[in-house]
């Protein structure tokens, strides 16, 4: 796997905490207020369609060079690094351009697209390092109490964002924005710090391991890899369709505050980062289609519970349900990737399922966007009835493709309503530890 020592792969794993952490903050800090943020500055449901379409689309085409472009660089390393200052740059600019008299909002756009971009551009080749430090039969253990522990400081900037929000009046709510995208440069800086003192584990690339996108889409009849693909991007394609609006409805329709729209956007992560690591220690057990298929399906009524009532409360709760589910899609999501991936073709597998998946969202967000002004309103929302028509897609998907893969590991077979109450500690399954678990590294 690696020619890291045991040792030296554990120093990389903790050194690789602390460098995920400040990203982590700087996500808190951007990554649910980029649309309030364009919101704020007069931007429409349209203009949210277009920039969520538009980062998606760019950030998965220009996956499709992310091996090629390590490659050059002949360092994953330094790939990321690289990337990470590009993104130092435009959360710098959109500090700076308000004092400059750039405040229309098409100006974020573009600078929140370059952004998203170039974050996804690295992705790959992080999340090969990081596969690579990790022992198989280990991952879902270790990536699982990653996930939540890393996870739970994003919620944590998330809700300082929302405070500072809150406590602007209308006259320094740009003052509120321009504080919270300091803080995530700061915190992007102290990520690439840390960044620069971890030793990248060596990988030889052979030319039989090389193949084009055209080459892996070809084999999406014979491929189990290729099925997945495509099973999770048809998933967030039908995800996405009404995914970016939930924020225009909590602003512009529902005139929620920004407290009220911090806690509700921060039910699902914090709840995903609380539950993440025992989504993980089941995986091991069994398997990660199993778990991904009864997500799937559930997550598919989670638009149905914002139609039926948008009281905070109870958002809140349907949001922490949202989250729990995530949780364990998104973390098998990966980590079926790397158990299906040998590690010279990882980075390769992972670019051009972000290109798959990326640009599924795009269109989904496009479409959605579009589409709102023209459909019929649903209890008084054009938008809750493109709520319904996502919660249909999904569940068409969440039925359909699943039964197309297979699990790529010998694994325990387990019944859905007792991997269900066993996540909820109702139903224990025997061998699963359900104490919290500790990780070294």
């Amino acid at each position: 796997m690696t020619n890291l020592t045991p040792e030296k792969r554990a120093k990389n794993l903790r050194i690789s905490i602390f460098k995920g952490g400040f990203g982590c903050c700087m996500t808190g800090f951007t990554q649910e207020y980029f649309t309030p943020f364009i919101l704020f500055l007069g931007a429409q449901s349209f203009h949210i369609g277009i920039l969520n379409s538009a980062a998606n689309f760019l950030a998965s085409i220009v996956q499709l060079k992310s091996a090629d472009f390590a490659l050059f660089l002949k360092s994953r390393k330094k790939m990321v690094g690289l990337l990470v200052v590009v993104q130092m740059i435009t959360i710098l600019l959109m500090v700076l351009f308000p004092f400059l008299g750039f405040n229309h909002f098409w100006t974020y756009i573009v600078l929140i697209i370059a952004f998203t971009t170039a974050g996804a551009f690295f992705i790959p080749a992080w999340l090969s390092i990081l596969a690579d430090l990790v022992d198989q039969e280990k991952r879902g253990g270790y990536f699982g109490w990653r996930s939540r522990t890393l996870g739970l400081l994003t919620v944590g900037m998330m809700a300082v964002s929302g405070i500072i929000l809150h406590f602007s009046d209308r006259w320094g709510t740009i003052i509120g924005f321009l504080i919270i995208f300091s803080l995530a440069f700061l915190c992007r800086g102290f990520s690439l710090f840390f960044l620069n003192k971890m030793d990248e584990p060596p990988v030889v690339f052979n030319k039989e391991d090389h193949f084009t996108f055209f080459q892996f889409f070809r084999n999406v009849k014979r491929s189990n890899f290729a099925k997945f693909v495509l099973f999770v991007s048809l998933m967030n394609f039908s995800v996405n369709l009404s995914a970016p609006f939930f924020a225009v409805l909590m602003i512009n329709d529902l005139h929620f505050d920004y407290l009220t729209y911090t806690l509700i956007i921060m039910s699902a992560p914090f709840t995903l980062y609380l539950v993440v690591q025992r989504w993980g220690q089941h995986a091991d057990r069994v398997g990660n289609l199993k778990i991904l298929r009864m997500t799937a399906f559930m997550i598919s009524f989670v638009p149905i519970l914002w139609i039926l009532n948008r009281q905070p409360f109870y958002l809140i709760l349907v949001e922490m349900f949202s989250g729990f589910l995530w949780a364990g899609f998104n973390l098998c999501s990966v980590n079926f990737i790397y158990d299906a991936v040998t590690p010279p073709k990882r980075m390769r597998c992972i670019s051009y399922f972000n290109v798959v998946n990326g640009t599924a969202l795009a269109i989904g967000a496009l479409i959605g966007g579009f589409v709102i002004k023209y459909l019929p309103p649903l209890s008084g929302h054009k938008i809750l009835m493109l709520f319904l028509i996502s919660s249909v897609m999904r569940l068409s998907v969440a039925v359909i493709m699943p039964r197309l893969l297979k699990e790529v590991r010998p694994v325990e077979s387990v019944k859905s309503a007792d991997l269900f109450f066993s996540m909820i500690n109702l139903r224990p399954i025997q061998g699963v530890n359900h104490s919290t678990a500790r990780v070294q590294g």
